[in-house]
């Protein structure tokens, strides 16, 4: 059995909320996606769908980095919460159910990723 460092645990307790809001946003990140797809012109969609995709993979990334502790948290939350918003932005500008729920989630991650980036880039 692998016995992991103390610190991982504690990291995931302390970021229990950004990491659950991450999570929760690459989740509907993904359903945006794929119902854009669905939509009748989804090359309307474009940057939309590009944004998902992005969004989701950071997000998965951030979740992953505070679940362990990782040192590059602040950094990686700080470039979070940039794409969410852009992300939320984009989904905001359409009027279907899956994208202003998509926008919800993006702006509820970006706010709590802002919460614990550590650093902004110079």
């Amino acid at each position: 059995m692998i016995n992991f460092p103390r610190r991982a645990t504690m990291a995931h307790d302390n970021y229990k909320t950004c990491i659950d809001a991450c999570n929760s946003c690459a989740d509907e990140c993904d359903r945006c996606t794929a119902a854009c797809l669905q939509e009748s012109d989804p090359m309307m969609m474009a940057r939309c769908i590009a944004l998902d995709i992005d969004c989701a993979a950071i997000c998965r990334l951030a979740a992953g980095m505070m679940a362990r502790g990782s040192e590059f948290s602040g950094q990686v939350c700080w470039l979070c919460a940039e794409i969410c918003e852009a992300c939320g932005d984009e989904c905001a500008k359409f009027q279907m159910d899956h994208c202003q729920s998509c926008a919800a989630a993006c702006r509820r991650c970006a706010e709590e990723c802002r919460k614990l980036a550590v650093a902004s880039p110079s």
